[in-house]
């Protein structure tokens, strides 16, 4: 696992990028590369890489070239069908230096040119320069699992695995976006190429970019296609065909040359990882959990001692407190670098600080909900779709009058569902972290500034949903996963997952989110994984027999981490203190009046939990990355919030 960053000046002219300028960019990456650091500058291209060393310790430094280095490449993350793919070349007649996976990339670059990525399995990001068609390669894996962003003006291109490297170079800019800011208060993450950065963009899984000729463009390789394939096969059948596919793929994923450990929730996938990696490496491995102090906060500990008892690992725990949460806030924004409502991720961080003591590679069980229909949203949304079939011109009326009832109940459940019961499922499902029942959705008009509301343009969040679901087969659960697989998966969880372990210098494997796992999934039959009110169900057939009965009957939970009641008890004076101070509210986005009556709701009844959390990560962005910014890029970690009494 890497740091990639780099500039090209796009006319023909000399115009040579300078050392200093790459370096800069590298400093601000340390985090993800400690073990070394490389440079290559050529005329008007220039490559840089942090190396966290995995595979080939001793020779697989970068950036790294073909054998007259005509063609260099600077990569992050895994492929893990390389040895194939070395065999491969060899036999072609190519000359291999080292063992690495690094190396196969230019070497296949020459055999296929830019179409060989869709070779490589695994997670990637990688920058490939052809000197000798003075043609620069963008590339991201299929997913996303690992980042890719770029600036492109006038003058030149400028990319890297973080915005941080971006910003390094002096002449990038740095503007908010405003559209892209109203759509983070609608998804609570930024869904597709959007930064909140004006001229910053990723580049979106399953695509790779290219320069030629000062000429820029963007083509996907690779998208999830719900084939239908398998859509005769028998559970039985899908049952054998999981097992055998997960085994080889959790093998694949174990390959390393630094000790590999695995992140334990209690859950289903975690537990299932274990079970194969531990026949796989043939002795005891480290496993890792974390819980959280106070005695209203829920525990996974538990479980995930049960688990790692059956498979006999080297369990170790970590806890955290309020304090430890709101401590971490300005670490969690610095290595995010853009504002996403995942308070998990600072659970993430403090266990991948424990587990950096003892290894440097984790698996986990990321990927199993998205790929085989694990989250009640999905069965409860199903059902909601069946139930309008049935009730045909009465679901609008009915949709009023449920949500009439919710309000007079104040039930949670009403409230969220009654809304969808009006309305075509494309026009509500935007992805898992929305629906019309969401806070900012309701009250945007009351919530925001009539100043920002006049420089943003509500073209319509329906309107990104309905593109994503265009071509997709009528089949609601089908629907559902492909639009997380594009929205939810890469652009929050992904970001969540790199974020926080690279800020450890860890490297995160996901094998359920390997491109074979999820076209499998994929070309399944939807009953195979939602059956009645079963989810996941082929999956938990296939795991009957690994995953002790204890965890795969439990209730889904997620990961608890207990913000909600932190927000409402000790972090309540904190979260007033950042949102009602003077300088967020001189941004212009809010009314005042309607912010403290957000927070005076929410410490009432803890309803809106998500709409705090997700506005102090959105001000503490911009104390990071625009405050910040006036004086120099942010390049060193933030101090900690200090909260009263704590």
């Amino acid at each position: 696992m890497c740091g990639i960053c780099g500039k090209l000046f796009l006319d023909a002219a000399p115009h040579p990028v300078e050392r200093e300028c790459v370096e800069r960019m590298m400093g601000t990456m340390h985090h993800r590369g400690p073990d070394e650091e490389g440079v290559y500058v050529s005329g008007n291209v220039g490559l840089g890489h942090n190396r966290l060393r995995i595979i080939d310790l001793k020779s697989g430094a970068q950036p790294m070239a073909n054998e007259d280095e005509t063609i260099w490449v600077v990569y992050n993350g895994e492929i893990y069908n390389y040895k194939e793919l070395r065999a491969f070349l060899l036999g072609r007649g190519h000359h291999l230096r080292t063992t690495s996976d690094t190396e196969v990339i230019v070497h296949l670059y020459e055999e296929y040119g830019e179409e060989f990525v869709s070779k490589l399995q695994g997670m990637f990001s990688f920058a490939l320069w052809d000197e000798k068609n003075r043609a620069l390669l963008l590339a991201r894996d299929r997913v996303g699992i690992k980042p890719m962003y770029y600036c492109l003006t006038d003058e030149a291109l400028v990319f890297g695995s973080e915005i941080k490297a971006i910003l390094a170079d002096s002449s990038g800019p740095c503007e908010v976006e405003p559209l892209a800011l109203d759509r983070f208060l609608t998804f609570q993450f930024l869904p597709g190429e959007q930064t909140l950065f004006k001229h910053i963009l990723k580049l979106n899984p399953g695509h790779y970019l290219t320069v030629r000729n000062g000429i820029v463009n963007v083509k996907r390789y690779w998208d999830l296609q719900f084939s239908g394939a398998r859509q005769n096969q028998s559970a039985d059948e899908s049952v054998q065909e999981l097992s055998e596919l997960l085994a080889q793929t959790v093998r694949d994923h174990m390959i390393s040359d630094v000790p590999v450990g695995i992140l334990l929730s209690g859950g289903v996938d975690s537990t299932a990882v274990l079970s194969y990696a531990v026949e796989i490496a043939g002795d005891a491995l480290s496993t890792f959990t974390i819980g959280f102090s106070g005695d209203l906060c829920p525990d996974e500990r538990a479980g995930a001692r049960v688990v790692a008892t059956k498979f006999g690992s080297k369990h170790y725990e970590t806890t955290i407190t309020a304090a430890d949460f709101a401590d971490c806030l300005p670490k969690y924004v610095w290595h995010m670098e853009e504002p996403v409502c995942e308070p998990p991720a600072i659970a993430l961080y403090y266990i991948t600080k424990l587990a950096r003591e003892h290894v440097t590679v984790l698996l986990s069980g990321e990927g199993g909900d998205e790929a085989f229909a694990g989250y009640n949203t999905y069965r409860n949304l199903v059902w909601l779709e069946r139930l309008k079939a049935g009730l045909g011109p009465l679901a609008q009326p009915l949709s009023k009058a449920f949500g009439a009832l919710g309000n007079l109940t104040g039930s949670r459940l009403l409230s969220r569902y009654a809304p969808m019961l009006g309305r075509p499922l494309e026009k509500y499902y935007y992805s898992r972290a929305s629906s019309p029942a969401d806070f900012f959705n309701q009250n945007r008009s009351d919530l925001c500034s009539k100043d920002f509301l006049n420089r943003v343009r509500r073209n319509g969040d329906g309107e990104f949903s309905e593109h994503l679901f265009a071509g997709l087969p009528s089949d609601t659960l089908q629907r559902l996963l492909y639009v997380d697989t594009k929205t939810w998966l890469p652009d929050d969880l992904l970001i969540k997952a790199d974020r926080m372990t690279m800020a450890n210098s860890v490297e995160l494997r996901v094998p359920f989110l390997d491109h074979r796992v999820l076209e499998f999934a994929a070309s399944l039959p939807a009953s195979h994984k939602l059956h009645c009110f079963q989810t996941k169900y082929v999956l938990k057939r296939a795991l009957a027999s690994r995953v002790p009965k204890e965890i795969l009957d439990r209730p889904k939970t997620g990961f608890p981490v207990p913000y909600e009641t932190w927000l409402q008890r000790e972090l309540r004076s904190f979260a007033w203190d950042i949102l009602t101070d003077s300088r967020t509210m001189g941004r212009g986005y809010f009314e005042p009046r309607a912010i403290e009556r957000l927070l005076r709701e929410n410490s009432a009844s803890n309803n809106h939990s998500k709409e705090i959390f997700s506005l102090i990560t959105l001000e503490l962005w911009h104390r990071t990355f625009l405050d910040d910014r006036k004086t120099d890029v942010p390049r060193a970690m933030p101090d900690p919030v200090r909260l009263a009494g704590c």
